[in-house]
């Protein structure tokens, strides 16, 4: 089998490289730094050749809504586009958990996505995450509030990188789902105490202040707005064992 791993050198893409070999397959890692660039389809039908299977885990260089919509728009296009010319059997995409029910900022371009994903011919998977570790940690250092980190009081289940890859390349060398899987965290926080523990953990003497009316990827969101439904994927690293290991 032949997988080609678009957004290979990212957090989620690196990962997914490493595991797709551990299931025996070939894969062909993409990037903008390899010639290959999604947003304007230079150098993609060739990177494609004999592609069994495309993964998509490139990422929007802003979560604003705008900017990601844009770049989710041109990416997915090219990608679908060049996969269906290359007589791929099956397409895997990233998204996030909350994209078919939050209407605003990155998680709409994350809905128009799919939604591309959907309207294709191409066989399609979607791989639909929780919020990483890594990710709500990063939020934490760039928030510029001077009494503190003002962060949504929502309920998440947040999981680790590692496990999101693990579950998009198991998904890759399987059938295609034609539809979404779910993946969690073992463990349920409130955004605000889990960014408070991250803080902690760093030693930043910061205070965490739980503000409703704080935006997360660009959205204003309801209490349960990111938790998964009942069957979703959990894996097995929690707080404890992300931050042993980072």
């Amino acid at each position: 089998m032949r997988v080609v791993v678009a957004g290979a050198t990212g957090l989620i893409g690196s990962r997914t490289v490493a595991r797709l070999r551990d299931h025996g397959v070939e894969v062909v890692p993409i990037s903008r730094s390899a010639g290959v660039d999604v947003v304007t389809g230079e150098g993609l039908s060739k990177a494609l050749r004999g592609a069994e299977v495309v993964v998509d885990v490139t990422d929007a260089p802003s979560r604003a809504e705008r900017t990601s919509a844009e770049f989710f728009g041109a990416t997915t296009a090219n990608l679908l586009q060049a996969a269906t010319a290359a007589g791929a059997e099956h397409y895997v995409a990233l998204s996030i958990v909350g994209a078919n029910r939050v209407p605003a900022g990155y998680f709409r371009a994350k809905a128009h996505q799919e939604e591309q994903a959907r309207r294709s011919p191409m066989p399609h998977s979607l791989v639909r995450a929780t919020p990483f570790f890594e990710s709500v940690e990063a939020m934490s250092r760039s928030d510029a509030h001077a009494d503190g980190v003002h962060v949504a009081p929502v309920l998440l289940r947040p999981v680790s990188a590692d496990d999101v890859a693990a579950s998009v390349a198991h998904v890759a060398v399987g059938v295609p789902l034609f539809g979404a899987l779910e993946v969690a965290g073992p463990e349920e926080y409130r955004l605000d105490v889990l960014t408070a523990k991250l803080l902690a953990a760093r030693g930043d003497l910061r205070g965490v202040i739980a503000d409703p009316r704080a935006p997360f990827f660009g959205a204003v969101l309801g209490e349960r707005a990111l938790l998964p439904g009942p069957a979703a994927h959990l894996g097995d690293r929690t707080l404890a064992r992300w931050l042993e290991r980072r």
